[in-house]
């Protein structure tokens, strides 16, 4: 793909778009993300799982600007809650709150479980999509269990709280390098750089470029 059309980071969340774009940073291809190109339509996420936003919202902004969109839905899976919040993970408890009133609110959903059932996962399907509809997703799942309390500066969404038991300390004290390289999100989008290195992902980016003459 030339220079000139990089791949647009389907995201107006500033925290996600650094890390896709640093764990998109090998693939050979430069990226963008929406601000950079004065795009601030919303997509609504109204499906029911993971794919069908993400898929949703790559299509839509791949359409919109007439690039190769990357967009990704993910969610963190709670036993003890039956898989709550899962899809809704980013509007638990309601538009109104922040990513630090939405861990509030897990922890105090889970006041009364015990630790056993404290277990864990997040999940994560990225999603790439050419303006003519075409679309390759790829998913990363990534197992814990919800902590006591918040603990970290980094990250965002549910990092303070999800503990990741074989590095001893949750996402958000992770250093950025090994968050990237045990995370849902990591897993998925070294996927899809693979798959972009690949003659297949050559070939899907061709078409992309076809389809503009």
């Amino acid at each position: 793909m030339p220079p000139s059309r990089p791949l647009l980071i389907a995201t107006h969340n500033p925290g996600k778009a650094r890390e896709i774009a640093a764990l998109l940073s090998g693939c050979g291809h430069a990226t963008v993300h929406l601000g950079e190109r004065g795009i601030h339509d919303a997509y609504e996420e109204t499906g029911t799982t993971y794919e069908a936003n993400a898929m949703g919202k790559a299509r839509h902004y791949a359409a919109l600007s007439g690039l190769v969109a990357i967009a990704d839905d993910s969610g963190i899976e709670v036993e003890a809650l039956g898989g709550r919040p899962g899809v809704r993970s980013a509007r638990y408890g309601g538009e109104g709150l922040d990513d630090a009133g939405r861990n509030r609110l897990l922890l105090e959903e889970l006041r009364q479980a015990p630790a056993e059932r404290r277990d864990a996962r997040y999940v994560a399907v990225a999603a790439i999509a050419r303006p003519d509809g075409v679309i390759r997703t790829f998913t990363g799942v990534c197992a814990g269990r919800i902590a006591a309390a918040p603990a970290g500066n980094g990250g965002f969404g549910y990092d303070p709280l999800f503990f990741h038991p074989a590095l001893g300390v949750t996402f958000a004290e992770m250093p950025p390098a090994d968050k990237q390289r045990v995370s849902h999100r990591g897993l998925a989008f070294r996927a899809m750089a693979a798959f972009l290195g690949s003659d297949q992902g050559r070939e899907f980016l061709a078409g992309a470029a076809a389809t503009r003459r």
